[in-house]
């Protein structure tokens, strides 16, 4: 039988890197004189920075110069890096540090596939940043999720066939993305926003060895 791998998103998965994203973006919807809530903020899981602007911005209902909108980008990332540089290894979620070692120690792979260009100062910065094969992140990549193409790059840094890919995911256009390129995706979080996925945990506490084994062996 030939031998799976694991394709690990970043936010919400190795690490809650959303709720900096969400500050930055909040400040910035409060300096425009509108609000930002945490429900709104659903609707920028998984996408592109500048997609991310945009949604907020039509949410503020303001128009903005692209000239505005990358002084605004600037601003927003200067304050998220502000965040990500005070995080440590205790911010890795549970149940990740052991998942990855029972993967090191069954010599399986695994990759980063990430939409954030922050996804190696972030990995860095938790002590993980050695432990991945490959790490993809937005600086690789040319499509967003749900475009397959983040992780059929990590596919094949990892010189496997998509099939034999497990993606782990916390957004609905990660999980589309990895069903796009014929991946088995695992969706953590909400049943209903990730019904698409092959499989479901309500958080990373449920990626246990068993399940990772069970994974494995399908």
């Amino acid at each position: 039988m030939d031998k799976k791998v694991f394709i690990f998103d970043l936010d919400g998965v190795i690490v809650d890197t959303a709720k900096y994203h969400y500050l930055a973006w909040k400040n910035l919807a409060n300096e425009l004189s509108f609000d930002f809530s945490k429900n709104q903020n659903e609707q920028l899981k998984g996408v592109s920075r500048v997609r991310s602007l945009e949604i907020l911005l039509d949410i503020g209902k303001i128009n903005l110069s692209e000239d505005q909108k990358q002084k605004l980008l600037t601003k927003k990332n200067k304050e998220y890096l502000e965040y990500v540089n005070r995080m440590t290894a205790d911010e890795i979620l549970p149940g990740i540090n052991e998942l990855l070692n029972f993967l090191d120690q069954k010599n399986i792979k695994y990759a980063l596939g990430s939409a954030s260009k922050n996804a190696p100062l972030i990995l860095k910065k938790v002590g993980l940043f050695n432990r991945f094969t490959a790490i993809v992140d937005g600086n690789d990549v040319s499509k967003a999720k749900p475009d397959p193409e983040v992780f059929l790059i990590a596919a094949k840094k990892l010189k496997k066939d998509p099939v034999d890919c497990i993606v782990i995911e916390d957004a609905l256009a990660g999980i589309q993305a990895a069903n796009n390129a014929k991946m088995i995706s695992v969706g953590i979080g909400d049943e209903n926003i990730l019904k698409d996925a092959d499989f479901i945990l309500n958080n990373t506490n449920e990626l246990t060895i068993d399940f990772a084994e069970k994974l494995i062996e399908k």
